[in-house]
């Protein structure tokens, strides 16, 4: 029997850890929502949200210094340990404020309309060939959009070009 676990067992193995990845996020996220509602309010834009290494990974561009400084504040106040975030921004305030204006960097991408079972990932990884990249598609239609996690069929998004 083991050796039959061996050989047909990873199939299984894998959606199992793809799901405890799943569930491992959604702790993390709750864990770090005070996080997560600090960086909108101080128009931070993520480009990477998900896990990694265990850890909440959270990439992302701060219209300013005092903006990320009130982002670091918050994680070291949900955890001074910080082992269980990583956590990468930087500043850039050209960028991070042209795409706040929610309308100028969008207008050059094209329209998808959302799909039954369509997830933002899902579309990430359909125009961007990574999955990470949710966040970009969910900034550009943030009039639209209050959740990355509640979309809805037939609702249209406007999908940035790829910088790559």
């Amino acid at each position: 029997m083991g050796l039959f676990d061996k050989m047909f067992g990873g199939g299984a193995s894998e959606a199992e850890q793809q799901q405890g990845a799943q569930q491992r996020f959604n702790e993390l996220k709750q864990k770090y929502q005070s996080v997560l509602n600090m960086a909108d309010q101080q128009h931070i834009q993520f480009q990477n949200l998900h896990v990694q290494d265990n850890k909440l990974y959270i990439k992302g561009i701060a219209p300013s210094e005092d903006a990320k400084n009130k982002f670091w504040d918050q994680i070291k106040l949900v955890n001074p340990n910080g082992d269980d975030v990583t956590a990468e921004i930087n500043v850039d305030s050209s960028k991070a404020m042209g795409a706040t204006a929610s309308g100028g960097a969008a207008q050059g991408g094209q329209t998808y309309e959302i799909k039954s079972g369509d997830t933002l990932s899902k579309i990430s990884k359909q125009f961007y060939g990574n999955a990470n990249e949710y966040m970009r598609i969910f900034y550009a239609n943030r009039d639209k959009l209050s959740d990355p996690d509640k979309i809805q069929a037939g609702q249209k998004l406007v999908i940035p070009p790829d910088e790559a």
